[in-house]
């Protein structure tokens, strides 16, 4: 204990910044009315090391100028703030077995029955740097050959705008693409090389089935539906109880029965939603009415 006490004592007289627990609580708090994330006491040193970077960029000198900055309601700062505490981590492909029931079973009944609605909206609710949508995009690509005849569109969302905006660029280097293949990259992307370093843009091909839009989703939701399938990965796990059932509340009123949705590996709605059932790894589907 007294080994502890000393060691967080000496991280403390190393910062650039004091950092009192005032400060943690109040951006704590701040962070969850914003965005509905819950930050533990254990996040306390990623708070102070990713929000320093504001004031350091700000040239302020504590954080209590900082504060004071946010309560103004300055709208740029608060973007920027809620931007530097939102983790974007994503993958291509990520979690495959989403894509392939996207695929297998959901594309192909499609466009097996010919009597079946040739509209379909898809949304991506946490998108990141777009490589959610830019996957689910490639998998409609690759399972519907008319595709012309077909109403796609695949709504891509998020609450970091510095995020979005790599989304909507689609311009991924080469460590950012690994996992695609050789033929994905071939038929997807244009390849580019800027000095040593080798870049990948998505092709119209998929840009133009994507639109790009902050959304916060602890607000209400803009859209009015209805969505056949909403990936909604990764994000839940850092809401509280009473934010989730809001969050699926709001959703199931976008979905008719039938509907899909697509959850996170560590994510399920035990106690959490009625409105949907399991019906397979992480993937649930829109019951009642």
């Amino acid at each position: 204990m007294i080994k502890d006490r000393a060691a967080a004592a000496d991280q403390k007289s190393d910062r650039e910044y004091d950092f009192s627990d005032d400060d943690f609580r109040a951006l704590r708090d701040l962070v969850k009315q914003m965005t509905g994330i819950s930050l533990a006491e254990t996040k306390r040193e990623l708070v102070y090391g990713r929000v320093s970077r504001r004031l350091r960029a700000l040239g302020l000198k504590t954080f209590a100028e900082y504060r004071r900055l946010l309560q103004s309601q300055n709208e740029s700062e608060l973007i920027e703030f809620c931007n530097a505490l939102t983790t974007n981590l994503t993958s291509f492909f990520r979690e495959s077995h989403h894509f392939d029931y996207l695929r297998d079973e959901f594309l192909a009944s499609r466009i097996k029955d010919a009597r079946a609605s040739r509209r379909i909206r898809i949304w991506s609710s946490a998108c990141s740097s777009g490589e959610e949508p830019y996957s689910i995009a490639m998998t409609i690509c690759e399972s519907i050959k008319d595709l012309k005849q077909w109403d796609i569109k695949i709504l891509a969302t998020d609450l970091d705008t510095n995020i979005l905006e790599i989304g909507r660029r689609g311009i991924y280097n080469q460590d950012r693409a690994k996992g695609l293949g050789a033929q994905r990259l071939g038929r997807f992307f244009r390849e580019s090389k800027s000095g040593n370093t080798i870049n990948y843009e998505a092709l119209p091909e998929l840009k133009n089935l994507i639109t790009f839009k902050q959304i916060n989703l602890t607000h209400d939701l803009p859209m009015s539906g209805p969505l056949d399938i909403i990936f909604c990965r990764n994000v839940v796990i850092y809401f509280d109880k009473d934010t989730q059932r809001e969050l699926f509340a709001r959703m199931a009123k976008l979905q008719r029965y039938d509907d899909l949705l697509f959850l996170g590996h560590s994510e399920n709605l035990f106690n959490v939603s009625d409105d949907y059932t399991l019906i397979g790894k992480t993937i649930y589907r829109r019951s009642g009415t």
